[in-house]
């Protein structure tokens, strides 16, 4: 008998307006080495095993996103977001119910555009730690730098670095608990920033794994030079390789989608 494989979406939250680059393109679709930093973040998603790409941004801003996303490996869905990061992913969700052949996803993954150099071994490992039984993850490094916390008199207080964790994406989640998470936030008008918040706002326990360096969330001029010494460090196929994308997605090199990416508005 026939078996199907079992949908995995990653949101991608594409929605921000991106005024720290100081233009009028959204910060997502700014290129590194040639390729938009979103279309990148989809390949990663695709090489660590998503099958399906649900990417959420600005109101009427499919012009700027559909080109650059024409050749993604997997299918991709434009879905308009709102006035928040947490509202954004909401739609995204929304997006993903709608969907018939998204109806059998129990794992999701959430992922901040602007990180498009996650080795395709973090997003697997997320995946996996879900299919294990958690129901929400996120991958992190240890913080690097000395930290003061500022008092409210000026005073400056020592923190213990060894027991801080930066937190990066993609976030993985059980799609169930993930919604319900967020309905409960927004419920209780409650404000998070980011997804595995949200769910520890609703009483979930939350799992770090490890993370990478190169995960670094492109939100600046500089963050961007960065990402390009990143990229040549690597040389050649690095560790979300388009080998990886074709091991997951099988013949995707020559996949192309005979019509733009389709949008899905947000209510007005």
């Amino acid at each position: 008998m026939a078996t199907t494989t079992e949908p995995i979406p990653a949101v991608i939250v594409a929605a921000g307006r991106g005024v720290r680059f100081g233009g009028p393109i959204p910060k997502p679709v700014t290129t590194l080495a040639g390729k938009a930093v979103v279309a990148m973040s989809v390949e990663a998603m695709a090489a660590g095993g998503c099958t399906h790409a649900i990417v959420v941004i600005p109101r009427n801003g499919e012009h700027h996103f559909q080109p650059v996303l024409a050749a993604s490996p997997i299918p991709v869905t434009l879905v308009e977001g709102d006035e928040t990061r947490q509202a954004s992913v909401r739609q995204g969700i929304a997006a993903i119910r709608m969907k018939p052949e998204l109806k059998g996803a129990h794992v999701v993954l959430v992922h901040d555009a602007v990180r498009p150099l996650v080795p395709a071994t973090v997003v697997a490992r997320v995946i996996g730690t879900i299919r294990g039984g958690a129901v929400a993850v996120a991958p992190a490094i240890p913080v690097a730098d000395s930290i003061r916390e500022e008092t409210d008199d000026g005073r400056l207080v020592i923190v213990d670095r060894e027991r801080l964790r930066a937190v990066q994406t993609p976030q993985g989640f059980d799609l169930d608990v993930l919604e319900a998470s967020h309905d409960y936030a927004d419920e209780q008008q409650i404000a998070c920033t980011d997804d595995i918040s949200v769910c520890e706002a609703a009483g979930h326990p939350v799992r770090l794994v490890k993370g990478a360096m190169t995960s670094l969330k492109i939100t600046s001029a500089t963050d961007l030079d960065l990402a390009h010494a990143f990229l040549k460090l690597r040389a050649g196929f690095g560790r979300h390789s388009f080998r990886r994308v074709l091991r997951h997605r099988p013949f995707a090199w020559v996949v192309k989608p005979a019509e733009p990416a389709p949008v899905i508005r947000s209510p007005e």
